[in-house]
């Protein structure tokens, strides 16, 4: 190549940009004092991560409201927006690549605002020469900021999705503690029958009734608070959804069995499938291509201009010369002195990079934790229902046991009544580690980032 074919070649060019650090590199130096094992330490189902959570519910309306969240939550209508500001900035940065063209025009006859009767008519280009990269570091800095925000526009969509599913299972859980309710008020009240009964014939006093209504007093509330927290469970659905909060979505009475644990992957492979984790990762980029333009900023910027004009009055004779006047030519900028300032910025820019690198340090490990934390209470709750389910069937053995002893006389109505509590706590226990156990399934879902298959509109 001639020396004339480089030099143009190196104006065309300029300095080549560094890449910023590489995913594996930057995991390493954001997380030096992590030894990311081979496997989960928690138990979890081997194969890669799978799509469409939802499915494995088998409920169709919990699909539909998720579809409605998806297009009409107002906070993923607002991180819309900010992939298209991000998208924009991103193009108006690339913008200084290429040459500015600019047309000036200007009329003036006898009554024109400074008298002088001049016309003017022409077309200014200029082109600043990115040498050193500081143009090409801000677009690639723009760029990155792009592509974060839409890693966390699809994470707010998974999150979003996360958060209908664990509201519409509370509603569902509230409904079968309140269905639990009504069959202990209807229980209490068998037995208040029966003392009021017992009175009568004389093998009861007023403690006895007065003891078994109240009881029944507090079975209904129960029931009245297990409404409560399911309108409150559809109201927080409802907002998610765009709807108005009028608590009256039907999530169902039942909650869902679990389908076979989904596969977890391996450790090694989450940062790559986390949304909010590749974010964190261009973020990075980010703050690394703009140190770059930081300290190209303190290096000269050549420009080239050229223009073409012509100008002429009616009042009076211009100076004799060609018309229209062709131009061509060069300016140089160098920043000799300004206080530190260029310097300063630079120092910002790489204590912004350091920040960024520490924010993905803490969102991975964040991610590690979700992971490893779900895993682990969904083995506890298997183990927790298992032995809930057994407790609810000897509490239901004793309680049959006590009522019969009250009916024949050779047991009190205490002994009822603290089995009555007993068969009440282990059933409303079962059914909240049961509705937790979902509630840790779609927080699985949501840690392994590889799950949140939404359904189209």
């Amino acid at each position: 190549m001639s020396r004339t074919a480089l030099a143009a070649a190196l104006l065309l060019t300029g300095c080549a940009l560094a890449p910023p650090p590489s995913p594996e590199q930057l995991r390493q130096d954001a997380l030096p004092n992590a030894r990311v094992p081979a496997q989960w330490t928690g138990p979890a189902a081997q194969g890669e991560v799978g799509d469409g959570w939802l499915a494995n519910f088998n409920d169709p309306a919990l699909e539909q409201v998720v579809r409605e969240a998806i297009a009409y939550n107002p906070d993923l209508q607002v991180a819309a927006a900010r992939v298209e500001a991000a998208e924009a900035a991103a193009r108006a940065a690339g913008a200084a690549l290429y040459p500015q063209v600019n047309l000036a025009g200007r009329g003036g006859g006898k009554m024109s605002g400074d008298n002088s009767g001049l016309q003017l008519l022409g077309i200014f280009a200029s082109w600043e020469i990115d040498l050193w990269g500081r143009v090409r570091a801000g677009r690639a800095a723009a760029t990155a900021q792009y592509e974060a925000a839409v890693l966390d526009t699809q994470y707010a969509r998974q999150s979003i999705a996360a958060l209908v599913a664990k509201s519409w299972f509370l509603a569902r859980e509230a409904a079968v503690q309140g269905a639990i309710a009504a069959e202990m008020v209807d229980s209490s009240e068998s037995l208040a029958s029966l003392s009021r009964d017992r009175k009568r014939i004389g093998n009861a006093d007023d403690f006895e009734v007065t003891q078994a209504e109240a009881s029944v007093l507090s079975y209904r509330d129960l029931v009245l608070q297990a409404d409560i927290a399911r309108q409150n469970a559809l109201r927080a659905v409802e907002i998610l959804a765009g709807r108005y909060p009028a608590a009256q979505l039907d999530a169902g009475s039942d909650l869902p069995v679990l389908a076979t644990p989904i596969p977890a992957g391996l450790p090694s492979q989450l940062l790559e499938r986390r949304p909010d984790v590749r974010a964190a990762e261009r973020r990075v980029a980010m703050a690394f291509h703009a140190t770059q333009e930081a300290q190209a900023a303190r290096l000269p910027r050549i420009s080239l201009t050229g223009g073409v004009n012509t100008v002429s009055s009616e009042l009076f004779v211009l100076k004799e010369r060609d018309n229209p006047v062709w131009s061509l030519g060069a300016s140089l900028l160098a920043p000799l002195f300004t206080g530190g300032a260029l310097k300063a910025q630079v120092d910002v820019r790489t204590a912004e990079q350091k920040a960024a690198v520490a924010e993905y340090a803490r969102i991975g490990s964040r991610a590690f934790n979700e992971v490893e934390g779900a895993l682990s209470a969904s083995a506890n709750l298997e183990r927790r229902a298992d032995v809930l389910a057994r407790a609810v069937r000897a509490n239901e053995s004793a309680l049959g046991f006590a009522r019969v002893r009250y009916d024949v006389g050779s047991g009190d109505q205490r002994g009822v009544q603290n089995q009555l509590l007993a068969l009440h706590a282990t059933r409303t226990t079962l059914v909240h580690v049961q509705a937790e156990r979902l509630i840790q399934r779609v927080n699985l879902h949501l840690a392994l980032g590889g799950g949140f298959a939404t359904p189209s509109p």
